[in-house]
């Protein structure tokens, strides 16, 4: 398995300092727009300061890049070229019963908004293929600055709505809007083997619980989440490039 390679401090540093240097900002204007004292930026940019992961977050906004600019050396992305792969065949219904088997058990979790739903649904898929080879509901997914986003959602969720499958909701959570779907049919597994099933159910006991927050950032450093361009789908295929913190396969 490969492992991607990390910029050091100095290296973060230099980045820092050349995107600065773009916006025509100052040091001092950098460090009152980060909340830190003008010495703490003269300090990173030299490398000699490590960096949090809060303050790795403010950076990128305020220099609109990615999160893996700041990480992640570019030479991973020019040494590991991933082919072209034929896009999976999409399973409608068996995607629609994933989404409502994922509501049943853990949608009324206070932290389970749209931004989760998005997340289990990516990981399930990809985590199967990356084990078996195979795909589960063959949905397409694509690159957005939130993480992986299932490109058929918003036409099923329209669909649920309609037919009065689903309720969709829109709730105030820790001072921004969430999203909730509560589920009023029950799910038709029966399409789905075993395999697929024991696989469904340790991806929702094992990511259900994480905030937005935390399963985004998880997603952000999912190699294929990285390696792919901004706004395209995600190639399934890159799944063989993940780091042990991703891969879900025993050798």
């Amino acid at each position: 398995m490969i492992k991607l390679e990390t910029y050091n401090k100095k290296e973060k540093g230099d980045i820092i300092k050349k995107n600065r240097k773009q916006l025509n900002l100052s040091q001092e204007k950098l460090a009152e727009m980060m909340g830190l004292h003008r010495t703490a930026i003269t300090q990173i940019e030299a490398g000699k300061r490590d960096i949090s992961s809060s303050e790795l977050t403010r950076f990128v906004n305020i220099f609109n890049i990615s999160l893996d600019e700041l990480v992640y050396k570019n030479i991973f992305k020019e040494e590991y070229k991933i082919e072209e792969y034929e896009k999976p065949d999409f399973d409608k219904n068996k995607f629609i019963q994933l989404l409502l088997y994922i509501l049943e058990n853990c949608g009324s979790k206070i932290n389970v908004g749209k931004t989760v739903i998005y997340k289990l649904l990516y990981f399930i898929d990809f985590d199967y293929y990356e084990l078996y080879e195979e795909y589960l509901t063959g949905e397409t997914y694509r690159k957005i600055q939130h993480g992986p986003a299932p490109c058929h959602f918003t036409e099923i969720e329209e669909e649920l709505i309609n037919k009065e499958f689903i309720l969709k909701d829109v709730i105030e959570f820790h001072d921004y809007n969430q999203i909730k779907y509560t589920p009023l049919v029950k799910a038709d597994m029966s399409s789905f083997s075993g395999k697929e099933l024991n696989l469904i159910d340790n991806e929702i006991q094992k990511l259900s619980s994480m905030s937005a927050k935390q399963i985004e950032d998880y997603s952000h450093q999912d190699v294929p989440w990285i390696i792919t361009e901004d706004k395209e789908e995600i190639n399934y295929e890159t799944v063989f490039y993940r780091k042990d913190m991703h891969s879900v396969r025993e050798d």
